[in-house]
């Protein structure tokens, strides 16, 4: 080959090499940025299976609804967007409607109003406000010293020596677990439920992200540490999605998990990558970029499936558990929670419970879940 050809050749080779190299960086910088939209979650932000409905009409105690597999889930939501929030009940079926439609019962508005024609999103937060101006609850604000600064968060006082301790998950704030707190008001159970690290109101991180848990846990261990120091002799922890990965996280390194009586956790979040890819997915990344979006997420977080996993390793779990979970979860893996309960049937109830999204477990179905977690906490209280 002449020396004109081979210097060509090198030309193109460096050409074409420098593609390679520059998608390759652009794949790279896509996976980190769908991994920073997973990891930065907005409670304003919809999850996956909570698509926009199209509000048709109002009236009496009555709303009128796109008509699709999310109007038409079973149970109590709240209603949220354009606005506006309400509280919707069960499908009414003996109403007359068009086809396209679904009805159901409206609760009451709690902010804006319900205009025809208004995209909203149902949730399984059914609460806005604090528990005082919510639901009529006696409440007190406190701040909870935490390792990055003061955690804000509601106390309901009741008369029994075991307080409860709530953690939301991904895509809500500690309004979600106020549909909770009627109930344990009545059983005279006091009530801790406490904002961490990045929420609304609480001390940020410097990445800014969310650990999944990792981290986060270390906010509620300090919630136990105010719990007991205020009065609490036991304490049971609820948990929904990476707050049920934090009462786990808890359980297992708290140096006051022997006061821990029992764990509640509803959908809890046990596979963080498929966790990852779920979410990845729902802000619309290419299905190539997935695996990028995990890797991305465990060099932001320093997460590894191992790392992770040691926290619910079922030798280490000491004490009652209810695992309250179904297999319509398209966010935490219904499988992970049934593994988990197989392994330790001498602790952990599995309670299922089908047709309810990610977090949504006493949504689904209140009267069911909470005759459920009465007869778990009977023994406890």
């Amino acid at each position: 080959m002449s020396t004109l050809g081979r210097m060509r050749l090198g030309t193109a080779a460096a050409a074409a090499a420098t593609t390679v190299i520059g998608a390759g960086a652009a794949a790279v910088a896509a996976g980190r940025y769908a991994s920073d939209m997973v990891l930065k979650p907005a409670p304003d932000r919809p999850l996956p299976g909570d698509p926009r409905l199209t509000v048709h009409s109002t009236g009496p105690g009555r709303i009128t609804l796109t008509r699709s597999l999310a109007s038409l889930r079973p149970g109590t939501y709240g209603l949220t967007g354009a606005g506006a929030h309400a509280i919707v009940g069960p499908v009414v079926d003996d109403v007359p409607h068009p086809a396209d439609t679904v009805v159901r019962r409206l609760e009451r508005v709690t902010h804006g109003t319900l205009q025809p024609g208004a995209r909203m999103r149902l949730t399984p937060q059914v609460h806005i406000g604090n528990p005082r101006d919510a639901l009529g609850l006696d409440c007190a604000d406190v701040d909870i010293p935490g390792e990055l600064g003061a955690l804000p968060a509601w106390f309901v006082p009741g008369a029994r020596e075991t307080w409860v301790i709530t953690v939301h998950g991904l895509g809500t704030t500690r309004e979600h677990p106020m549909v909770l707190m009627p109930f344990l008001s009545d059983q005279r159970l006091p009530v801790l439920d406490p904002a961490y690290r990045n929420d609304p109101g609480a001390p940020p991180t410097a990445d800014g992200i969310s650990h999944l848990g990792d981290a986060e846990w270390r906010d509620l261990d300090a919630a136990i540490r105010y719990a007991i120091r205020y009065g609490a002799e036991r304490v049971v922890l609820h948990g929904w999605s990476t707050g049920a990965s934090m009462a786990l996280r808890a359980a297992a390194n708290s140096g006051l998990r022997d006061r821990i009586a029992g764990l509640v956790l509803d959908s809890p979040v046990l596979d963080w990558q498929a966790t990852v890819r779920a979410l990845a997915a729902a802000r619309r990344t290419p299905r190539p970029l997935l695996p990028l979006a995990v890797r991305a997420a465990e060099g932001s977080t320093g997460l590894h499936a191992d790392r992770l996993a040691d926290a619910w390793v079922p030798d280490l779990l000491t004490v009652p558990t209810l695992l309250i979970h179904g297999p319509d979860d398209t966010l935490a893996p219904w499988s992970a929670s049934r593994e988990l309960a197989a392994r330790r049937p001498d602790l952990i109830t599995l309670h299922p419970v089908p047709h309810a999204p990610h977090a949504a477990m006493w949504n689904a179905d209140p009267a069911r879940y909470e005759e459920t977690l009465r007869r778990f906490l009977t023994p406890l209280m």
